[in-house]
């Protein structure tokens, strides 16, 4: 696809997995001339990742390229809770250098948002910080797993905005939370159970402020290569105002090895 690109890690995708499968693209989209998104598949793993570089501020592909960095360095997990700790210190690292970067460079702020997907033992996990989303298709059904760290996301959760105007909403960039914005970053973390047939999505912003939930849960019914090309051309159709980044996991059998 004209102008999809991989980031640090891809290749790791290509390494085969008994226990799910995974696709990703990312694009620059219609109207940016940077992409300052990022992702990350490490199936072997059992990692996946988005980042995606806070708009308008300085150096935004540097944030999000650091944090891909550094989730590169992740090793195979022997405990759940060392994994989640793992990932979680290594973005704790890289906020610390964005504020250091950004005191440097006498700037306000250099900073990215970050969803990450893990898999151990049956179960899966999502920490983030900002806007950028998790979602489950489940028996048809789509849910998006986390939720948004943004000014709009707050209004609906205050009453003061219904969820059907939160995408035009003129303050929809404003987010609350990201990796490199504050001097003490803010992770939250929430787990459940996997099944077999699952599929997951992390995306960033560019898709869900251009196409509908329903939309994308029609798409990730395809296999999943297809869907994330389906994913990426209809975000295009639509004028892809931001870049547009999608990475797609299919479960094929959770309680399986790939020793």
């Amino acid at each position: 696809m004209e102008d999809t690109i991989k980031s640090l890690g891809a290749e790791r995708a290509t390494e085969p997995s008994k226990r799910w499968r995974s696709a990703a693209l990312t694009h620059v989209g219609k109207v940016r001339k940077l992409n300052e998104d990022a992702f990350f598949e490490a199936p072997l793993i059992g990692l996946w990742a988005v980042a995606d570089g806070v708009g308008g501020a300085n150096a935004g592909d540097r944030a999000s390229g650091l944090i891909i960095e550094a989730l590169a360095g992740v090793s195979k997990p022997a405990t759940a809770s060392g994994f989640l700790a793992d990932v979680r210190d290594r973005l704790l690292a890289v906020n610390d250098t964005l504020r250091q970067e950004a005191a440097a460079r006498h700037c306000d702020v250099i900073a990215s948002t970050v969803v990450t997907l893990l898999f151990f033992g049956g179960y899966y996990a999502c920490i983030w910080a900002g806007d950028s989303r998790l979602y489950c298709l489940r028996d048809g059904n789509l849910r998006q797993i986390n939720r948004d760290h943004s000014e709009v996301q707050e209004l609906v959760d205050q009453g003061l905005l219904e969820p059907a105007e939160a995408r035009g909403h003129r303050r929809g960039n404003v987010i609350t939370r990201a990796v490199g914005a504050d001097e003490t970053l803010a992770l939250d973390v929430v787990h459940d159970p996997v099944r077999k047939d699952d599929v997951f999505l992390l995306c960033s912003d560019g898709l869900t402020k251009t196409l509908e939930d329903a939309e994308i849960a029609d798409m990730l019914k395809r296999p999943i290569a297809s869907a994330v090309d389906d994913l990426i051309r209809a975000a295009l159709d639509r004028g892809a105002p931001d870049n547009v980044t999608v990475v797609a996991v299919a479960v094929l059998d959770p309680a399986g090895s790939d020793e």
